[in-house]
Protein backbone atom coordinates (compact mmCIF):
# COMPACT_ATOMS: atom_id res chain seq x y z
CA UNK A 1 0.00 0.00 0.00
CA UNK A 2 0.98 3.45 -0.96
CA UNK A 3 0.42 6.29 1.36
CA UNK A 4 -0.23 10.24 0.14
CA UNK A 5 2.00 12.60 2.32
CA UNK A 6 -2.08 13.75 3.82
CA UNK A 7 -2.39 10.51 4.88
CA UNK A 8 -4.66 8.95 2.04
CA UNK A 9 -4.28 5.35 0.50
CA UNK A 10 -3.26 6.20 -3.86
CA UNK A 11 -4.64 3.42 -6.26
CA UNK A 12 -2.52 2.27 -9.14
CA UNK A 13 -4.40 3.35 -12.58
CA UNK A 14 -3.69 1.34 -16.12
CA UNK A 15 -3.28 3.04 -19.03
CA UNK A 16 -6.61 1.45 -19.90
CA UNK A 17 -7.90 4.50 -17.59
CA UNK A 18 -7.38 7.19 -20.37
CA UNK A 19 -9.69 7.46 -23.11
CA UNK A 20 -9.10 9.03 -26.74
CA UNK A 21 -11.34 10.91 -28.62
CA UNK A 22 -12.85 10.35 -31.88
CA UNK A 23 -10.22 12.14 -34.15
CA UNK A 24 -7.61 12.16 -31.23
CA UNK A 25 -4.18 10.31 -31.84
CA UNK A 26 -3.64 6.58 -31.03
CA UNK A 27 -0.73 5.68 -29.17
CA UNK A 28 3.00 4.95 -31.22
CA UNK A 29 1.94 0.91 -31.09
CA UNK A 30 -1.10 1.18 -32.98
CA UNK A 31 -0.11 3.77 -35.47
CA UNK A 32 0.34 2.42 -39.29
CA UNK A 33 3.26 3.33 -41.03
CA UNK A 34 3.44 5.92 -43.83
CA UNK A 35 4.20 2.36 -46.50
CA UNK A 36 0.92 0.58 -44.94
CA UNK A 37 -1.00 4.39 -45.66
CA UNK A 38 -0.31 4.95 -48.94
CA UNK A 39 -1.66 7.63 -50.53
CA UNK A 40 -4.15 9.57 -48.73
CA UNK A 41 -7.88 9.13 -49.72
CA UNK A 42 -10.52 11.53 -49.72
CA UNK A 43 -12.09 10.33 -46.75
CA UNK A 44 -8.70 10.31 -45.01
CA UNK A 45 -7.65 13.97 -45.92
CA UNK A 46 -11.29 14.18 -44.50
CA UNK A 47 -10.85 12.77 -41.40
CA UNK A 48 -7.06 14.53 -41.28
CA UNK A 49 -8.67 18.16 -41.38
CA UNK A 50 -11.43 17.43 -38.54
CA UNK A 51 -8.58 15.97 -36.48
CA UNK A 52 -7.02 19.40 -36.51
CA UNK A 53 -10.45 21.20 -35.26
CA UNK A 54 -9.14 18.89 -32.03
CA UNK A 55 -6.51 21.47 -31.09
CA UNK A 56 -6.65 22.61 -27.71
CA UNK A 57 -7.70 26.12 -28.35
CA UNK A 58 -10.56 24.87 -30.17
CA UNK A 59 -11.57 22.32 -27.76
CA UNK A 60 -11.37 25.47 -25.57
CA UNK A 61 -13.78 27.29 -27.90
CA UNK A 62 -15.82 24.78 -28.20
CA UNK A 63 -16.40 24.32 -24.56
CA UNK A 64 -16.75 28.36 -24.12
CA UNK A 65 -19.41 28.17 -26.46
CA UNK A 66 -21.58 24.99 -24.59
CA UNK A 67 -21.21 27.21 -21.52
CA UNK A 68 -22.96 30.18 -23.13
CA UNK A 69 -25.73 28.31 -24.22
CA UNK A 70 -25.75 26.32 -20.06
CA UNK A 71 -26.43 30.15 -18.91
CA UNK A 72 -28.28 31.61 -21.43
CA UNK A 73 -30.90 28.68 -20.75
CA UNK A 74 -30.54 29.33 -17.67
CA UNK A 75 -32.06 32.77 -17.64
CA UNK A 76 -34.10 32.69 -20.49
CA UNK A 77 -36.83 32.31 -17.79
CA UNK A 78 -35.65 35.13 -16.40
CA UNK A 79 -36.58 37.12 -19.65
CA UNK A 80 -39.64 36.37 -19.51
CA UNK A 81 -40.56 36.33 -15.81
CA UNK A 82 -42.96 38.80 -15.91
CA UNK A 83 -44.99 36.68 -18.35
CA UNK A 84 -44.80 33.29 -16.15
CA UNK A 85 -46.01 35.22 -13.67
CA UNK A 86 -48.74 36.77 -15.12
CA UNK A 87 -49.81 33.32 -17.15
CA UNK A 88 -49.64 30.99 -13.87
CA UNK A 89 -50.86 33.60 -11.78
CA UNK A 90 -47.95 33.09 -9.11
CA UNK A 91 -46.76 35.56 -6.26
CA UNK A 92 -43.24 36.67 -5.89
CA UNK A 93 -42.36 34.19 -3.85
CA UNK A 94 -43.70 31.29 -5.83
CA UNK A 95 -41.71 32.94 -8.76
CA UNK A 96 -38.55 32.89 -7.11
CA UNK A 97 -38.85 29.33 -6.18
CA UNK A 98 -38.29 28.21 -10.11
CA UNK A 99 -35.12 29.60 -9.97
CA UNK A 100 -34.65 28.07 -6.11
CA UNK A 101 -35.92 24.70 -7.56
CA UNK A 102 -33.10 24.79 -10.73
CA UNK A 103 -30.25 25.82 -8.31
CA UNK A 104 -31.66 22.81 -5.92
CA UNK A 105 -31.22 20.11 -8.00
CA UNK A 106 -28.04 21.75 -9.60
CA UNK A 107 -26.31 21.48 -6.69
CA UNK A 108 -27.26 17.67 -5.63
CA UNK A 109 -26.00 16.46 -8.91
CA UNK A 110 -23.18 18.28 -9.24
CA UNK A 111 -21.09 16.33 -6.88
CA UNK A 112 -22.12 12.77 -8.21
CA UNK A 113 -20.77 14.79 -11.79
CA UNK A 114 -17.51 15.36 -9.90
CA UNK A 115 -17.26 11.83 -9.44
CA UNK A 116 -17.63 10.67 -12.28
CA UNK A 117 -15.95 13.40 -13.93
CA UNK A 118 -12.49 12.16 -11.96
CA UNK A 119 -12.96 8.77 -13.10
CA UNK A 120 -14.85 8.39 -16.86
CA UNK A 121 -14.97 9.79 -19.85
CA UNK A 122 -15.21 13.51 -19.48
CA UNK A 123 -16.96 14.52 -23.12
CA UNK A 124 -19.24 11.97 -23.04
CA UNK A 125 -20.62 13.17 -19.58
CA UNK A 126 -20.64 16.49 -21.14
CA UNK A 127 -22.60 15.59 -24.03
CA UNK A 128 -25.26 13.74 -22.02
CA UNK A 129 -25.59 16.47 -19.72
CA UNK A 130 -26.55 18.54 -23.19
CA UNK A 131 -28.81 16.24 -24.62
CA UNK A 132 -30.85 16.27 -21.34
CA UNK A 133 -31.14 19.53 -20.43
CA UNK A 134 -31.95 20.67 -23.91
CA UNK A 135 -34.61 18.32 -24.18
CA UNK A 136 -36.63 19.31 -21.29
CA UNK A 137 -36.39 22.61 -22.06
CA UNK A 138 -38.02 22.35 -25.28
CA UNK A 139 -40.81 19.90 -23.77
CA UNK A 140 -41.23 22.12 -20.93
CA UNK A 141 -42.13 24.83 -23.25
CA UNK A 142 -45.79 22.80 -23.94
CA UNK A 143 -46.78 22.88 -19.97
CA UNK A 144 -50.17 24.52 -19.79
CA UNK A 145 -51.45 26.84 -17.16
CA UNK A 146 -52.87 24.57 -14.96
CA UNK A 147 -49.29 22.66 -14.61
CA UNK A 148 -47.41 25.36 -12.59
CA UNK A 149 -45.83 22.56 -10.42
CA UNK A 150 -44.71 20.21 -13.51
CA UNK A 151 -43.36 23.49 -14.94
CA UNK A 152 -41.32 24.25 -11.73
CA UNK A 153 -39.93 20.35 -11.30
CA UNK A 154 -38.75 20.62 -15.06
CA UNK A 155 -36.91 23.43 -14.25
CA UNK A 156 -35.41 21.13 -11.51
CA UNK A 157 -34.62 18.46 -14.27
CA UNK A 158 -32.66 20.88 -16.35
CA UNK A 159 -30.54 22.00 -13.23
CA UNK A 160 -29.51 18.22 -13.24
CA UNK A 161 -28.36 18.09 -17.00
CA UNK A 162 -26.64 21.47 -16.48
CA UNK A 163 -24.46 20.51 -13.24
CA UNK A 164 -22.52 18.21 -15.48
CA UNK A 165 -21.57 20.74 -17.57
CA UNK A 166 -20.92 23.34 -14.76
CA UNK A 167 -18.78 20.50 -12.84
CA UNK A 168 -16.69 18.97 -15.51
CA UNK A 169 -15.66 21.43 -18.42
CA UNK A 170 -13.27 23.61 -16.09
CA UNK A 171 -11.13 20.20 -15.30
CA UNK A 172 -11.39 19.93 -19.63
CA UNK A 173 -9.28 23.21 -19.55
CA UNK A 174 -7.27 23.18 -16.70
CA UNK A 175 -5.50 19.86 -18.25
CA UNK A 176 -4.91 21.56 -21.69
CA UNK A 177 -3.52 24.64 -20.50
CA UNK A 178 -0.96 25.74 -17.65
CA UNK A 179 -0.38 28.71 -16.17
CA UNK A 180 -0.91 32.42 -17.76
CA UNK A 181 -2.64 30.03 -20.80
CA UNK A 182 -5.04 28.51 -18.53
CA UNK A 183 -5.66 31.89 -16.78
CA UNK A 184 -6.23 33.03 -20.15
CA UNK A 185 -8.71 29.93 -21.45
CA UNK A 186 -10.47 29.99 -18.59
CA UNK A 187 -11.30 33.93 -18.62
CA UNK A 188 -12.74 33.33 -21.99
CA UNK A 189 -14.56 29.93 -20.23
CA UNK A 190 -16.20 32.15 -17.38
CA UNK A 191 -16.85 34.71 -19.66
CA UNK A 192 -19.73 32.98 -20.67
CA UNK A 193 -21.76 33.09 -17.58
CA UNK A 194 -22.59 36.68 -17.86
CA UNK A 195 -22.50 36.41 -21.94
CA UNK A 196 -24.75 33.65 -21.70
CA UNK A 197 -27.03 35.27 -18.57
CA UNK A 198 -27.60 38.59 -20.38
CA UNK A 199 -27.95 36.50 -24.17
CA UNK A 200 -30.45 34.64 -22.12
CA UNK A 201 -32.65 37.99 -21.52
CA UNK A 202 -32.27 39.10 -24.61
CA UNK A 203 -33.38 35.54 -26.11
CA UNK A 204 -36.28 35.29 -24.06
CA UNK A 205 -37.39 38.81 -24.63
CA UNK A 206 -36.56 38.91 -28.55
CA UNK A 207 -38.37 35.29 -29.00
CA UNK A 208 -41.52 36.33 -27.14
CA UNK A 209 -41.84 39.21 -29.08
CA UNK A 210 -41.66 37.71 -32.22
CA UNK A 211 -43.25 35.67 -31.86
CA UNK A 212 -46.00 37.31 -29.68
CA UNK A 213 -46.12 33.76 -27.10
CA UNK A 214 -43.23 33.63 -23.90
CA UNK A 215 -43.32 29.98 -24.93
CA UNK A 216 -40.83 30.53 -27.81
CA UNK A 217 -38.67 31.60 -25.19
CA UNK A 218 -37.60 28.06 -24.31
CA UNK A 219 -37.68 26.78 -27.94
CA UNK A 220 -34.27 28.17 -29.84
CA UNK A 221 -31.48 27.34 -27.05
CA UNK A 222 -32.46 23.58 -27.03
CA UNK A 223 -31.66 23.39 -30.61
CA UNK A 224 -28.44 25.49 -30.58
CA UNK A 225 -27.41 23.11 -27.38
CA UNK A 226 -27.60 19.88 -29.12
CA UNK A 227 -25.56 21.18 -31.62
CA UNK A 228 -22.73 21.94 -28.97
CA UNK A 229 -23.52 18.15 -27.56
CA UNK A 230 -22.18 16.88 -31.08
CA UNK A 231 -19.34 19.36 -31.12
CA UNK A 232 -18.21 17.81 -28.38
CA UNK A 233 -18.03 14.25 -29.15
CA UNK A 234 -16.65 14.99 -32.32
CA UNK A 235 -13.90 17.64 -31.52
CA UNK A 236 -12.91 17.94 -27.59
CA UNK A 237 -10.24 15.49 -26.68
CA UNK A 238 -9.84 13.79 -23.58
CA UNK A 239 -6.68 15.09 -21.95
CA UNK A 240 -4.63 12.87 -19.85
CA UNK A 241 -5.53 14.31 -15.81
CA UNK A 242 -2.83 16.87 -15.17
CA UNK A 243 -0.84 16.37 -18.46
CA UNK A 244 -0.46 19.97 -18.61
CA UNK A 245 1.10 20.05 -14.37
CA UNK A 246 3.37 17.64 -15.74
CA UNK A 247 3.94 17.46 -19.50
CA UNK A 248 6.92 14.90 -19.18
CA UNK A 249 4.77 11.92 -17.67
CA UNK A 250 1.28 11.45 -16.46
CA UNK A 251 -0.49 11.10 -13.23
CA UNK A 252 0.08 7.26 -12.11
CA UNK A 253 -1.88 7.00 -9.36
CA UNK A 254 -5.56 8.43 -7.96
CA UNK A 255 -6.90 9.00 -4.45
CA UNK A 256 -10.11 7.84 -2.75
CA UNK A 257 -12.81 9.73 -2.99
CA UNK A 258 -13.57 9.94 0.54
CA UNK A 259 -9.65 10.85 0.38
CA UNK A 260 -10.42 13.45 -1.66
CA UNK A 261 -12.97 14.84 0.53
CA UNK A 262 -10.98 15.13 3.87
CA UNK A 263 -8.10 16.47 1.47
CA UNK A 264 -10.72 19.52 0.28
CA UNK A 265 -12.02 19.92 3.30
CA UNK A 266 -8.04 20.94 5.20
CA UNK A 267 -7.51 22.80 2.30
CA UNK A 268 -8.01 26.31 3.84
CA UNK A 269 -7.65 28.10 0.60
CA UNK A 270 -10.57 25.86 -1.33
CA UNK A 271 -12.91 25.96 1.76
CA UNK A 272 -12.71 30.23 1.87
CA UNK A 273 -12.66 30.92 -2.37
CA UNK A 274 -15.80 28.09 -2.40
CA UNK A 275 -17.37 30.26 0.84
CA UNK A 276 -16.48 33.50 -1.17
CA UNK A 277 -18.16 32.46 -4.74
CA UNK A 278 -21.60 31.47 -2.26
CA UNK A 279 -21.56 35.05 -1.76
CA UNK A 280 -20.86 35.83 -5.67
CA UNK A 281 -23.64 33.40 -6.32
CA UNK A 282 -26.55 35.11 -3.70
CA UNK A 283 -25.90 38.49 -4.78
CA UNK A 284 -26.36 37.54 -8.89
CA UNK A 285 -28.89 34.90 -8.38
CA UNK A 286 -30.79 37.48 -6.87
CA UNK A 287 -30.21 40.28 -9.06
CA UNK A 288 -30.52 38.14 -12.37
CA UNK A 289 -34.26 37.62 -11.48
CA UNK A 290 -35.21 40.40 -9.59
CA UNK A 291 -33.49 43.34 -10.80
CA UNK A 292 -35.79 43.70 -14.10
CA UNK A 293 -38.29 43.32 -11.88
CA UNK A 294 -37.49 46.06 -9.58
CA UNK A 295 -36.61 48.53 -12.29
CA UNK A 296 -40.12 48.07 -13.75
CA UNK A 297 -41.56 48.63 -10.51
CA UNK A 298 -39.36 52.11 -10.41
CA UNK A 299 -40.83 52.92 -13.76
CA UNK A 300 -44.21 52.55 -12.82
CA UNK A 301 -44.00 55.05 -9.28
CA UNK A 302 -41.76 57.60 -11.70
CA UNK A 303 -45.08 57.01 -13.93
CA UNK A 304 -42.94 56.42 -16.84
CA UNK A 305 -44.72 52.67 -17.31
CA UNK A 306 -47.98 51.35 -16.52
CA UNK A 307 -48.63 48.39 -14.82
CA UNK A 308 -48.76 44.61 -16.93
CA UNK A 309 -52.49 43.49 -16.39
CA UNK A 310 -52.12 41.70 -19.89
CA UNK A 311 -49.77 39.45 -21.65
CA UNK A 312 -47.25 40.42 -23.34
CA UNK A 313 -45.76 42.27 -20.64
CA UNK A 314 -43.23 44.78 -21.52
CA UNK A 315 -39.63 43.10 -22.31
CA UNK A 316 -37.57 46.03 -22.54
CA UNK A 317 -35.84 46.13 -18.78
CA UNK A 318 -35.30 42.65 -19.17
CA UNK A 319 -33.07 43.28 -23.10
CA UNK A 320 -31.42 46.29 -21.41
CA UNK A 321 -30.65 44.33 -18.49
CA UNK A 322 -29.58 41.53 -20.61
CA UNK A 323 -27.52 43.41 -22.82
CA UNK A 324 -25.88 45.71 -19.78
CA UNK A 325 -24.87 42.09 -18.15
CA UNK A 326 -23.06 40.85 -21.65
CA UNK A 327 -20.99 44.10 -21.98
CA UNK A 328 -19.95 44.03 -17.82
CA UNK A 329 -19.32 40.35 -18.30
CA UNK A 330 -16.98 41.04 -21.01
CA UNK A 331 -15.33 43.99 -19.48
CA UNK A 332 -15.16 42.27 -16.24
CA UNK A 333 -13.36 38.90 -17.03
CA UNK A 334 -11.11 40.66 -19.48
CA UNK A 335 -10.18 43.16 -16.75
CA UNK A 336 -9.71 40.86 -14.35
CA UNK A 337 -7.52 39.01 -15.89
CA UNK A 338 -5.04 41.74 -17.38
CA UNK A 339 -5.28 42.80 -13.85
CA UNK A 340 -4.22 40.04 -12.11
CA UNK A 341 -1.45 39.33 -14.60
CA UNK A 342 -0.19 42.32 -13.68
CA UNK A 343 -0.12 42.02 -9.82
CA UNK A 344 1.30 38.66 -9.67
CA UNK A 345 4.21 40.98 -10.42
CA UNK A 346 3.93 42.58 -7.24
CA UNK A 347 2.69 39.79 -5.51
CA UNK A 348 2.31 36.13 -5.52
CA UNK A 349 -1.24 36.77 -3.71
CA UNK A 350 -2.37 38.56 -6.59
CA UNK A 351 -5.07 36.02 -7.39
CA UNK A 352 -7.29 36.26 -3.91
CA UNK A 353 -6.47 40.04 -3.44
CA UNK A 354 -8.09 41.29 -6.62
CA UNK A 355 -11.17 39.41 -5.86
CA UNK A 356 -11.23 40.71 -2.55
CA UNK A 357 -10.73 44.44 -3.66
CA UNK A 358 -13.49 43.92 -6.37
CA UNK A 359 -16.17 42.92 -4.10
CA UNK A 360 -15.71 45.05 -2.10
CA UNK A 361 -15.96 48.05 -4.56
CA UNK A 362 -19.16 46.07 -6.06
CA UNK A 363 -20.77 46.61 -3.16
CA UNK A 364 -20.68 50.25 -3.13
CA UNK A 365 -22.26 50.68 -6.40
CA UNK A 366 -25.07 47.91 -5.80
CA UNK A 367 -25.89 49.66 -2.51
CA UNK A 368 -26.41 52.89 -4.88
CA UNK A 369 -29.09 51.21 -7.14
CA UNK A 370 -31.41 51.18 -4.44
CA UNK A 371 -30.78 54.87 -3.90
CA UNK A 372 -30.97 56.34 -6.71
CA UNK A 373 -34.00 53.80 -8.64
CA UNK A 374 -36.21 55.89 -7.45
CA UNK A 375 -35.59 59.32 -9.25
CA UNK A 376 -33.31 58.33 -11.93
CA UNK A 377 -33.54 55.11 -13.75
CA UNK A 378 -30.50 55.73 -16.02
CA UNK A 379 -28.36 56.81 -12.82
CA UNK A 380 -29.52 53.09 -12.16
CA UNK A 381 -28.52 51.62 -14.82
CA UNK A 382 -24.84 52.79 -14.65
CA UNK A 383 -24.47 52.01 -10.74
CA UNK A 384 -25.38 48.03 -12.05
CA UNK A 385 -22.91 48.64 -14.96
CA UNK A 386 -20.36 49.83 -12.51
CA UNK A 387 -20.79 46.77 -10.27
CA UNK A 388 -21.82 44.06 -12.41
CA UNK A 389 -18.30 44.83 -13.68
CA UNK A 390 -16.20 44.85 -10.68
CA UNK A 391 -18.39 41.74 -9.59
CA UNK A 392 -17.61 39.27 -12.87
CA UNK A 393 -14.02 40.35 -11.83
CA UNK A 394 -13.65 37.68 -10.58
CA UNK A 395 -15.14 34.33 -11.81
CA UNK A 396 -12.57 32.73 -13.72
CA UNK A 397 -9.92 33.80 -11.33
CA UNK A 398 -11.97 32.06 -8.10
CA UNK A 399 -11.93 28.93 -11.15
CA UNK A 400 -7.66 29.05 -11.58
CA UNK A 401 -7.19 29.65 -7.75
CA UNK A 402 -8.81 26.16 -7.55
CA UNK A 403 -6.32 24.74 -10.17
CA UNK A 404 -3.48 25.85 -8.51
CA UNK A 405 -4.50 24.65 -4.95
CA UNK A 406 -5.91 21.11 -6.00
CA UNK A 407 -4.55 18.27 -7.27
CA UNK A 408 -5.20 17.12 -11.02
CA UNK A 409 -7.35 13.94 -10.40
CA UNK A 410 -9.29 15.92 -7.90
CA UNK A 411 -10.57 18.96 -9.84
CA UNK A 412 -13.56 17.74 -10.91
CA UNK A 413 -14.97 17.23 -7.33
CA UNK A 414 -13.12 20.21 -6.34
CA UNK A 415 -15.42 22.24 -9.18
CA UNK A 416 -18.47 19.96 -8.03
CA UNK A 417 -18.59 20.72 -4.43
CA UNK A 418 -17.18 24.29 -4.65
CA UNK A 419 -20.69 24.85 -6.83
CA UNK A 420 -22.28 23.00 -4.73
CA UNK A 421 -21.41 25.43 -1.95
CA UNK A 422 -21.80 28.45 -4.08
CA UNK A 423 -25.43 27.28 -4.86
CA UNK A 424 -26.45 26.00 -1.50
CA UNK A 425 -25.50 28.97 0.67
CA UNK A 426 -26.05 31.42 -2.33
CA UNK A 427 -28.46 31.37 -5.48
CA UNK A 428 -30.62 28.61 -4.12
CA UNK A 429 -31.57 30.45 -1.95
CA UNK A 430 -31.73 33.83 -2.92
CA UNK A 431 -34.25 34.24 -5.53
CA UNK A 432 -36.76 32.88 -2.98
CA UNK A 433 -35.56 34.67 -0.22
CA UNK A 434 -35.94 38.22 -1.38
CA UNK A 435 -39.05 37.02 -3.14
CA UNK A 436 -40.48 36.09 0.58
CA UNK A 437 -39.33 39.21 2.04
CA UNK A 438 -40.77 41.24 -0.41
CA UNK A 439 -44.28 39.50 0.08
CA UNK A 440 -44.04 39.97 3.65
CA UNK A 441 -43.36 43.54 3.16
CA UNK A 442 -45.88 44.22 1.20
CA UNK A 443 -48.36 42.79 3.27
CA UNK A 444 -48.98 46.27 4.78
CA UNK A 445 -50.03 47.71 1.41
CA UNK A 446 -50.50 45.45 -0.99
CA UNK A 447 -52.39 47.56 -3.37
CA UNK A 448 -49.54 50.32 -3.00
CA UNK A 449 -47.72 50.69 -6.25
CA UNK A 450 -44.89 52.61 -4.49
CA UNK A 451 -44.97 50.05 -1.64
CA UNK A 452 -44.49 47.33 -3.94
CA UNK A 453 -41.73 48.70 -5.26
CA UNK A 454 -39.73 50.24 -1.97
CA UNK A 455 -40.37 45.94 -0.98
CA UNK A 456 -38.62 44.24 -3.26
CA UNK A 457 -35.41 47.45 -2.87
CA UNK A 458 -35.71 46.52 0.79
CA UNK A 459 -35.19 43.05 -0.03
CA UNK A 460 -32.86 43.26 -2.67
CA UNK A 461 -30.65 45.70 -0.09
CA UNK A 462 -29.34 42.24 1.46
CA UNK A 463 -27.42 41.72 -1.51
CA UNK A 464 -24.54 44.38 -0.76
CA UNK A 465 -24.00 43.32 2.62
CA UNK A 466 -23.13 39.47 1.54
CA UNK A 467 -20.96 40.46 -1.16
CA UNK A 468 -18.92 42.57 1.31
CA UNK A 469 -18.58 38.90 3.53
CA UNK A 470 -16.96 37.51 0.43
CA UNK A 471 -14.89 40.37 0.00
CA UNK A 472 -13.73 38.71 3.45
CA UNK A 473 -13.64 35.56 2.42
CA UNK A 474 -11.27 36.38 -0.11
CA UNK A 475 -9.04 38.03 2.25
CA UNK A 476 -8.88 35.08 3.97
CA UNK A 477 -8.13 32.80 1.05
CA UNK A 478 -5.06 35.10 0.56
CA UNK A 479 -3.48 34.16 3.98
CA UNK A 480 -3.37 30.72 3.21
CA UNK A 481 -3.11 30.74 -0.37
CA UNK A 482 1.39 30.30 -1.31
CA UNK A 483 0.68 27.26 1.28
CA UNK A 484 -1.56 25.40 -0.17
CA UNK A 485 -0.45 25.68 -4.07
CA UNK A 486 2.77 24.81 -2.67
CA UNK A 487 1.50 21.54 -1.10
CA UNK A 488 -0.33 21.28 -3.86
CA UNK A 489 2.56 21.07 -6.42
CA UNK A 490 4.15 18.26 -3.57
CA UNK A 491 1.08 15.83 -3.99
CA UNK A 492 1.35 16.56 -7.97
CA UNK A 493 4.99 15.24 -8.18
CA UNK A 494 4.48 12.53 -6.03
CA UNK A 495 1.40 11.41 -7.81
CA UNK A 496 3.36 11.59 -11.03
CA UNK A 497 5.79 8.99 -9.57
CA UNK A 498 5.15 5.30 -10.03
CA UNK A 499 3.32 3.74 -7.15
CA UNK A 500 6.61 1.52 -6.18
CA UNK A 501 8.47 4.60 -5.61
CA UNK A 502 5.77 6.81 -3.72
CA UNK A 503 6.83 6.45 0.18
CA UNK A 504 4.39 5.27 2.68
CA UNK A 505 4.84 7.81 5.57
CA UNK A 506 3.14 7.75 8.83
Amino acid sequence: MCVESDGCELEACSSSDEVHTLSGSMSAALKPSARELGACSPRQKCCSALSRLSSPAAAAGILSFGNVLNYMDRYTVAGVLLDIQRHYDVSDSGVGLLQTVFICSFMVAAPIFGYLGDRFNRKVILSCGIFFWSAVTLLSSFITKEYYWLFVLSRGLVGIGESSYSSISPTIIGDLFTSNSRTMMLSVFYLAIPLGSGLGYILGSSAKDAAGDWHWALRVSPLLGMTAGMLILLFVPEPKRGSADQPSSRIKTRTSWVCDMKALGKNRSYVFSSLASAAVSFATGAFGIWIPQYLFRAQVVQKTAVSCTHQPCSSRDSLIFGAITCVTGLLGVVIGAATTRFCRQKTERADPLVCAVSMLGSAIFICLIFVVAKKSIIGAYICIFIGETLLFLNWAITADILMYVVIPTRRATAVAFQGFTSHLLGDAGSPYLIGLISDALQKSYATSVLWQFLSLGYALMLCPFVIVLGGMFFLATALFFLDDRDKAEKQTNQLSRPPSTVKVTK
